[in-house]
């Protein structure tokens, strides 16, 4: 089993940057992905980004490619999100997830997931 833990959600104003935190715990060598996924009021939850544990290599949605930056550090088990840029269409809830085999952007292929973070930014 693998645990996850967000962090670092809160309230900004458009323009400015928040960086998120995932702690992971537990069975961390079996994953092969880590990612993001939001889902704001009366929508579906969404891919945002993702990033291979060992290789490192990235994925990212669209709608957040350019502004948004998904790192890790292997050491401390934490994978981080960095947010620049927001914009009020980012306000959602923003969950950290993972998986055992090869990256994808559906949601229903990850096993792991963690509590979530409220990201709210005003304009």
């Amino acid at each position: 089993q693998v645990q996850l833990v967000e962090s670092g959600g809160g309230l900004v104003q458009a323009g400015d940057s928040l960086r998120l935190s995932c702690l992971a715990s537990g069975r961390t060598f079996s994953l092969y992905a880590v990612g993001w996924f939001r889902q704001a009021p009366g929508k579906e939850r969404e891919f945002v980004a993702a990033i291979a544990w060992s290789t490192g290599r990235t994925f990212y949605s669209d709608s957040v490619k350019g502004r948004f930056i998904i790192s890790r550090d292997n050491a401390k088990n934490t994978e981080y999100l960095q947010m620049n840029s927001v914009k009020p269409e980012d306000t959602a809830v923003y969950y950290c997830a993972a998986k055992e085999s090869a990256f994808t952007g559906l949601s229903g292929e990850y096993k792991y997931w963690g509590q979530g973070t409220q990201v709210t930014v005003s304009s």
